[in-house]
């Protein structure tokens, strides 16, 4: 069994607020939930690709290397 996928796009190195949103997981800093509404939508879009990217790398059993840096 693999990482959990916030633990897998953590260490790709992806930002956590970015990670975060894209699981819709809750702020647990009641201050920050009701002032931070930023969607990181570019950041999101190319994490989602680079996910996609592994899993289909993971399909045809290629498996790619957490430590790497995500491009762009």
């Amino acid at each position: 069994m693999g990482l959990p996928p916030s633990t897998a796009l953590n260490e790709m190195g992806f930002r956590p607020d970015v990670i975060e949103r894209q699981l819709a997981h809750e702020e647990q800093n009641a201050v920050r939930a009701a002032y931070n509404r930023a969607e990181y939508l570019g950041e999101r879009r190319a994490m989602m690709n680079h996910w996609a990217d592994h899993l289909d790398a993971l399909a045809a059993g290629n498996v790619l290397p957490f430590k790497a840096k995500h491009p762009g």
